[in-house]
């Protein structure tokens, strides 16, 4: 099974990117996309001078809870810089959210609570909602957390999307939105 096949059968449709859209990132956006890919894990991150963000982490589920994850993230947190990553809202139902979620939280990933995430994909089009987890060495604030979203969903999750999907995907101002005075609440 290649990479994107990992990806595409872990991942919700509507998280997804098309196999184009992601070759397309590799090739065109060499210098900030990045995969790491080995037997039992797929990571797809984009790397800029002052962050790393997230696109995707699929660990198979055989080599689950034998540490490979945290290595991962460790190996990110090396560069000591802010990690950024979309996250489904816990679903009671589906084991896998929490478990996900609650590896983060053991790794140190703080909840963007003033930062809202809603994007209507173009493979159902349904509203998604996910959540912006962080991890940030200098304890950066929600809102620089925010302008780097912005310019992760500007620069890669829409990137050439007319041209790949046949649509648009929505404005950024249409999907992110930062709320300050709901920073101040804290854990």
């Amino acid at each position: 099974m290649n990479w994107y096949e990992k990806l595409n059968q872990y991942f919700p449709i509507e998280e997804m990117k098309s196999k184009e859209h992601m070759e397309l990132l590799l090739k065109e956006k060499a210098d900030i996309y990045q995969k790491d890919e080995g037997q039992n894990h797929v990571l797809m991150y984009v790397e800029t001078d002052d962050f790393v963000f997230v696109d995707y982490l699929f660990v198979a589920k055989e080599a689950r809870g034998q540490g490979l994850g945290k290595m991962l993230i460790h190996s990110l947190k090396e560069k000591n810089k802010p990690i950024i990553l979309e996250v489904e809202p816990i679903d009671y139902e589906d084991t896998d959210s929490q478990k996900r979620q609650h590896f983060y939280s053991r790794e140190g990933f703080k909840h963007a609570k003033s930062i809202g995430y809603r994007r209507r994909s173009l493979a159902t089009n349904e509203i998604n909602e996910l959540e912006i987890l962080y991890w940030s060495p200098d304890d950066e604030s929600e809102r620089s957390i925010f302008e780097k979203m912005k310019h992760t969903y500007e620069n890669i999750h829409t990137y050439k999307d007319k041209e790949l999907y046949g649509e648009s995907y929505q404005e950024v101002h249409d999907v992110l939105t930062y709320d300050e005075t709901l920073e101040k609440v804290k854990e």
